[in-house]
């Protein structure tokens, strides 16, 4: 089943850009460095959604002649753009302004307006967080959490269920550090929760980062997809072996095929096309994220060959 990718970022989005300006002017009222951070973040993690919406978009162009298999991947580029982004800008600035706070301790105004828009930050991450697990839970299947993530091929839905994660995490965080500071009176506290910040949002780069590298460099189609695509050729009388099946995601929701099949001996050209024709038809009928399949008729030993 295909998640609703834009219906997750855009609730994300929403609830993003409606909690920064709330976290600024609570920065500002009462002089929190936690709460500097996490409007930094809430900023950081708009911008990214713009981002992933930007390469959504510019995904959906048909091919030409300089990219003749579409501009699908350009979503695997921006979900990386989007990892480097909260690295650098998300966890640098919470290092910076936590390090500075704990050089710079002062005393926190108004603690009772973090609290407010800390809470109400909360809801609304937790409602974003609601929608994108539940999409994500659509292609998950009976996969424990973290494997269904390496596997996805959608990095727009698990990339905002990560941000979201991390944001409700932050706000934890926040929360600790700003009460540290005004009921328990260790000013440093609220320095301290803004570096616990930027080690959350690091964290969460590095792992978005590894996971969209491996779908810009191509990943296969799950295991079932390939087993799939195997029976159906297993199912051609004419075909004798399968050399080679090599399959990789143009897209999230695009595979390519590449088989080499090696044919009984004797059969005519007529069959062979005939064979390919419904062999390419029944493919696509059964798996629907395959769109281009390139089959190729070689002898056996050949393949073993090529591939030696």
């Amino acid at each position: 089943m295909k998640s609703d990718s834009r219906k997750v970022i855009f609730a994300a989005l929403g609830a993003n850009a409606l909690i920064a300006v709330c976290k600024f002017a609570a920065a500002y009222i009462t002089g929190s460095s936690a709460m500097l951070s996490e409007g930094v973040h809430s900023v950081v993690d708009t911008g990214n959604q713009g981002l992933l919406l930007h390469g959504m978009k510019r995904s959906e162009r048909p091919p030409d002649d300089a990219h003749p298999f579409g501009y699908g991947a350009e979503v695997f580029f921006w979900a990386f753009v989007v990892a480097i982004l909260i690295f650098a800008i998300g966890a640098g600035i919470s290092f910076y302004e936590g390090i500075n706070k704990l050089l710079h301790p002062h005393p926190i105004t108004s603690p009772h307006i973090n609290y407010i828009v800390l809470g109400a930050a909360f809801i609304f991450e937790a409602i974003a967080w609601t929608i994108a697990y539940k999409e994500f839970r659509k292609v998950q299947g009976p996969q424990d959490f973290l494997t269904a993530v390496r596997e996805s091929k959608d990095p727009a839905t698990f990339t905002v269920l990560f941000e979201d994660t991390a944001a409700m995490l932050g706000l934890v965080a926040a929360a600790i550090g700003v009460f540290s500071a005004h009921v328990l009176e260790i000013q440093w506290a609220d320095g301290a929760a803004s570096i616990v910040i930027g080690v959350i949002l690091a964290v969460t780069a590095i792992f978005l980062a590894v996971e969209t590298k491996g779908l810009l460099i191509g990943e296969a189609a799950s295991p079932a997809v390939v087993q799939g695509v195997r029976e159906t050729v297993g199912d051609v009388p004419d075909i004798i072996n399968i050399n080679e099946l090599r399959t990789m995601h143009l897209a999230p929701h695009e595979i390519l095929v590449a088989l080499s099949v090696d044919f009984a001996d004797g059969v005519s050209s007529e069959r062979v096309e005939l064979a390919v024709s419904t062999l390419e038809q029944t493919i696509k009928g059964r798996h629907p994220q395959v769109r281009r399949i390139f089959i190729e008729a070689q002898g056996k030993h050949d393949g073993m060959a090529r591939r030696r």
